[in-house]
């Protein structure tokens, strides 16, 4: 910066130099004068102009986050799989295998993170009266099989109930919210989750189950931050709500609250999506994570075991 400075100053020195012999033998032409002039202040203000331009590059490179890889194999155990952390103290990225950490796939369950934040924000969720009725139709999962409200189907991950409320959403609502959260390729176009062939049954598809909308880890974390950072666009009352149906762990011993939904999805009845992602609040400041596994045959591929994962790599972390 301070040679780019002196470099202007010495351009600008020149040009005033040159111009001032050229009037010394040319003092009795004003035109030439005032030419002079308009020259020098051109060259003063180019080379201001370049200085506030370097000014303010040096300080967007400031802001811009780091980012680093780690081998964090160990706890993969043979796993095909990755881990993302976002330190927003230390505004910094850590990432284990980047590739599949960049890679899009289906968000599975943990897009009941955004369709309840959609629809506390637009009132369309009440969690003191959110019971919604069965329909006395039999699912595969026991806990599905009743009237059952936010907070449980929260915790059960229950796809007949978070269908109902994508479906009050709407449409240009969903489109509108996933635009705004910047949320992977914000592609809703299978709304029925036709494209997912493991399920024929309308209550148990969607659009982020195994179909047109996809994301990746490392976008999973940015849209943790835009949710709970303290310049959140969402309200107080929303992130509360989460937060409360969202806790995975609190240590006390080291003040760590950890938050997260697990999430997994299965091709020809193979599990190929298991992920664990969220946020996790400590004394100096919030981590965002995400942990996904991807197929990996002759080993246990599970949203359990990646919500393990991340526990023990975010505990580790602090």
């Amino acid at each position: 910066m301070k040679k780019r400075n002196h470099y202007f100053k010495r351009v600008y020195w020149l040009f005033a130099c040159g111009f001032i012999l050229i009037g010394c033998s040319n003092h009795h032409s004003t035109e030439v004068k005032m030419k002079e002039l308009e020259m020098v202040a051109a060259t003063e203000e180019f080379a201001e102009n370049m200085t506030v331009k370097e000014s303010e590059t040096e300080r967007e490179l400031e802001r811009k986050p780091k980012t680093v890889e780690i081998d964090w194999s160990e706890y993969f155990d043979g796993l095909n799989g990755t881990a993302v952390i976002y330190d927003a103290p230390a505004r910094q990225y850590t990432l284990y295998n980047r590739d599949l950490a960049l890679t899009r796939s289906s968000p599975c369950s943990t897009f009941k993170i955004i369709s309840s934040l959609v629809a506390l924000e637009n009132e369309i969720l009440e969690p003191t009266d959110s019971t919604r009725t069965w329909s006395g139709e039999v699912f595969w999962n026991e806990d599905w099989n009743k009237d059952i409200d936010f907070s449980e189907a929260f915790r059960t991950s229950c796809v007949w109930y978070y269908r109902q409320i994508v479906d009050d959403i709407g449409k240009d609502m969903m489109q509108k919210e996933l635009n705004k959260l910047q949320y992977g390729n914000c592609d809703i176009s299978d709304w029925e989750g036709r494209l997912n062939t493991n399920n024929q049954n309308r209550a148990l598809t969607g659009f982020w189950i195994e179909s047109s909308l996809m994301i990746s880890p490392k976008e999973q974390v940015e849209v943790m931050e835009r949710i709970f950072d303290d310049h959140s666009d969402y309200s107080e009352e929303s992130q509360k709500e989460l937060k409360q149906v969202m806790l995975a762990s609190k240590q006390e011993e080291t003040g760590i609250s950890i938050y997260g939904k697990t999430g997994m999805g299965k091709t020809d009845g193979i599990v190929v999506d298991a992920w664990f992602t969220g946020f996790a609040e400590s004394p100096e400041g919030n981590l965002y994570f995400c942990v996904r596994l991807g197929r990996t045959d002759n080993k246990n591929v599970s949203s359990a075991v990646a919500k393990e994962i991340a526990i023990q790599i975010v505990t580790d972390y602090y």
